[in-house]
């Protein structure tokens, strides 16, 4: 299989997977994609500044003010003004919202976990596992 081939095959696997791992969780009805990655963005960064998640997650900062006050209404987030500068307005996670991440990655996980007990012989797993570091690779951002 030549690189082209290849980098098609690994696209279409690992889009079907990130399909697959959005359809099971209930979040999704809640939640747009982007209100998700809103999310997730403030998770892994602790605390940001509303033009931060704007460019982060590539929309107009009007389309971000609309998301978060969605999230801020169902106390996922909470806003903090900075000591430094009053005008700007620190966005991070509520503990409802810590709460609804980790049950969102722990669904994930059992739902991924599930498929692979399910499908994979125990070749295929130490085949995956062996796979993991190059993968891990792949994604890795310069």
């Amino acid at each position: 299989m030549n690189s082209s081939e290849l980098s098609s095959s690994l696209r279409a696997v690992v889009s079907a997977l990130h399909k697959g791992l959005r359809k099971k969780l209930y979040s999704v009805d809640t939640y747009s994609m982007t209100e998700l990655e809103t999310i997730k963005h403030i998770a892994k960064n602790t605390s940001l500044l509303p033009s931060e998640l704007a460019t982060l997650t590539r929309i107009k900062t009007q389309s971000m003010s609309q998301i978060l006050k969605k999230l801020e209404k169902q106390d996922v987030i909470k806003r903090t003004t900075s000591t430094e500068d009053k005008r700007k307005v620190y966005i991070s996670l509520t503990d409802s919202g810590v709460k609804f991440v980790e049950q969102v990655r722990y669904d994930r996980d059992e739902w991924l976990k599930e498929l692979i007990e399910e499908s994979l012989t125990e070749d295929d797993k130490k085949l995956l596992t062996e796979a993991l570091p190059v993968l891990h690779k792949l994604i890795k951002i310069k």
